[in-house]
């Protein structure tokens, strides 16, 4: 390319890209819209939103409603807050999470690297299982967290999303171990490093792409479970099934800032994880964990 056709892409290139930028922050503000008037709203007293303009901000700013969206306030024996359910929420996501992370880091250490008689449908079965719709299975799992007595339990809404959950682990850390050298772990083996020493000294050192991965989808895929949480929680209801209870415990007037803050609250750590670890969520999965 000569000097005069690079003055002319640079020199050209400038507007497109401000107006990409430009195209780019507008979809962004759109897309952050509803969380703007969910803040905005939260922080009003409800007379402000039944009678004036809920993209404005407030006249008069309190945090009432999120000390109502989270306080235990009893309405005869049900408590409507969200606080005694956040904690079951995190009883709930932190073992399944780590439980279905390290078993399908495992599943896919020897789908790759112990091949054996069957292994592609082994493989092939667990992928299909994560087209299962959920409710399909909501009448078998009842009667096996029946048969083990876990039903209404937070252990059996661990059982129930880590075994939903290894299918997509196991394929996660499945397609990032096939592009691992083999060859390291013949090499190990030769050395006298048994199945365990190799996993853990040699491939779950190097698997924190692909970590990141799974911990935030399943983290993600967990915290904001409903179906499950509403069927198998019992008294051990999630913050999700807590969120619609509230919402539903409202008479007469709706109180929307109330609902806001509390739409909040339960989609804070979510949004948490994904500001702290999104970027590595992206270097994850250009890794190697789509691809096989």
């Amino acid at each position: 390319m000569s000097v005069a056709s690079q003055d002319t892409a640079v020199s050209t290139g400038g507007p497109v890209r401000v107006l990409i930028y430009l195209v780019l922050v507008l979809f962004a503000l759109f897309y952050l819209l509803p969380l703007y008037v969910m803040g905005v709203n939260s922080l009003k007293p409800l007379a402000e939103i039944t009678g004036g303009n809920m993209m404005a901000l407030p006249s008069t700013w309190t945090l009432d409603p999120w000390r109502s969206a989270w306080s235990t306030a009893q309405i005869g024996v049900e408590p409507t807050g969200l606080k005694p359910y956040f904690l079951n929420s995190i009883l709930m996501v932190v073992p399944a999470v780590t439980i279905s992370t390290i078993v399908g880091a495992m599943n896919g250490y020897i789908l790759t690297k112990w091949r054996f008689r069957g292994d592609t449908w082994v493989f092939g079965l667990m992928l299909f299982s994560c087209f299962i719709p959920f409710q399909i299975v909501l009448i078998p799992m009842a009667v096996v967290l029946g048969w083990l007595g876990l039903a209404g339990s937070v252990p059996g809404l661990i059982l129930v999303h880590v075994v939903y959950g290894i299918g997509f682990t196991t394929l996660y850390f499945r397609n990032y171990y096939a592009a691992f050298p083999t060859e390291l772990v013949r090499a190990a083996q030769i050395d006298g490093a048994g199945f365990f020493r190799i996993f853990w000294r040699i491939l779950l050192p190097v698997s924190g792409p692909i970590a990141v991965v799974s911990v935030i989808w399943q983290f993600t895929n967990i915290w904001n479970d409903f179906l499950f949480g509403a069927s198998f929680g019992g008294v051990n209801q999630p913050m999700t099934v807590a969120l619609n209870n509230l919402v539903q415990s409202s008479t007469g007037v709706k109180e929307y800032n109330v609902h806001f803050a509390g739409a909040i609250l339960a989609a804070l750590p979510t949004l948490f994880v994904y500001i702290v670890a999104g970027r590595y969520f992206v270097r994850g999965l250009m890794a190697g964990s789509v691809k096989g």
